[in-house]
């Protein structure tokens, strides 16, 4: 089994992640659809560090898991080929053209937050009003004119489009990325770290 990336599902019983001080919420959130996404943080020997989804947008438990109890691993981009299972709203019919957008550049992506959890799990997290989270994965920072690109053309969607660009150093936001700044967040293992562009090769 490779190694849990960040922004990855894994789908565990529901009751590897429980521990007696967790709120109610999450027992019943795990029971519904015992899947968990990995997120940023040190790593604990033999532990994923990840979060737990609720159903309300501000019901998220950070926790770990175990590696042998992890069942089934997705990456967003093992998710593209279930688009067609998703209900028909404003967010669905803005990854079908993003799709279209990214898949021309020839990266790797796929769809995180609550489209990626719909996606993984079967259980519906969307409504009307979700925005789009993209996910791309890559070993160093594609071309800037490729990024500007994509930025152009997701902002003709008609929903929000957020991307995070996922590599070896942590996740960076690609508008922050070609905002022009000196220096960038980066989200890393170690919690969020500002760096000079320059010294990212972007």
């Amino acid at each position: 089994m490779r190694t849990p990336q960040p922004h990855d599902l894994l789908r565990i019983p529901p009751q590897a992640a429980l521990c007696h001080d967790m709120p109610a919420w999450v027992t019943t959130a795990l029971h519904a659809a015992p899947w968990v996404v990995v997120r940023r943080a040190p790593n604990e020997p033999q532990r994923v560090p990840v979060g737990i989804r609720g159903p309300d947008r501000n019901q998220r438990y950070a926790t770990s898991v175990r590696l042998d109890a992890i069942i089934q691993t997705l990456s967003p981009d093992d998710l593209l080929d279930r688009i067609d299972t998703l209900p028909c709203l404003p967010v669905t019919r803005a990854l079908c053209v993003a799709a279209q957008i990214l898949d021309r550049t020839g990266l790797r992506w796929g769809p995180g937050g609550s489209v990626g959890f719909s996606l993984a799990t079967g259980v519906r997290v969307i409504s009307s009003s979700s925005d789009l989270d993209l996910i791309v994965t890559a070993h160093h920072i594609p071309p800037r004119p490729l990024l500007a690109a994509l930025q152009a053309g997701l902002r003709t969607l008609a929903v929000r489009a957020d991307v995070q660009l996922a590599l070896p150093a942590g996740g960076i936001a690609l508008d922050e990325l070609l905002s022009g700044a000196d220096r960038i967040l980066i989200r890393t293992t170690d919690g969020p770290v500002l760096k000079d562009i320059a010294a990212l090769g972007a």
